[in-house]
């Protein structure tokens, strides 16, 4: 993500990117989201979910840092979605580390700063989860809810 320069300028479509983006350093998260602006297509959308810190959050207040929200199919706590899945990290896959977290308001000004200019998404804390359709160019509001319908989760 950090470095995508084998794929074209204005080469692709879509860039899909479930659970990668809280595996880089807060400051490279704006080298990752350019990349992704500079590899679309001017139409290109990009359909991206991470962890939502909020919801989180939510749980480590109420004292649950280590109690399982969800099993995927290893049990995930509130530890597991700050720093990565420890199990992994325990047998050395140190990929699996998280290094940044975001609210949606900060993940999606990541997005406007990078120069997307229509956008759909939000928080869904049932899932502990973000979600976000940016599009480098401009859609109208019936394209966004076609996007939204067949990409982010419905309730």
């Amino acid at each position: 993500m950090l470095d995508m320069s084998k794929v074209a300028s204005n080469s692709v479509e879509a860039v899909y990117s479930s659970h990668n983006i809280e595996h880089v350093y807060p400051h490279q998260v704006p080298i990752v989201v350019k990349e992704f602006h500079r590899v679309l297509k001017d139409d290109g959308v990009v359909v991206l979910t991470c962890p939502d810190l909020q919801s989180v959050c939510d749980a480590i207040l109420k004292d649950k840092l280590y109690d399982p929200l969800y099993e995927t199919p290893d049990p995930i706590a509130p530890i597991d979605i700050l720093y990565g899945l420890r199990p992994a990290l325990e047998e050395g896959n140190e990929f699996m580390a998280h290094k940044c977290g975001f609210t949606y308001s900060s993940l999606l000004n990541f997005f406007i700063e990078a120069g997307f200019q229509k956008w759909i998404g939000g928080r869904r804390p049932e899932d502990y989860a973000l979600y976000l359709i940016a599009c480098k160019g401009e859609k109208s509001d019936e394209e966004l809810r076609n996007l939204a319908l067949e990409f982010l989760p419905g309730d």
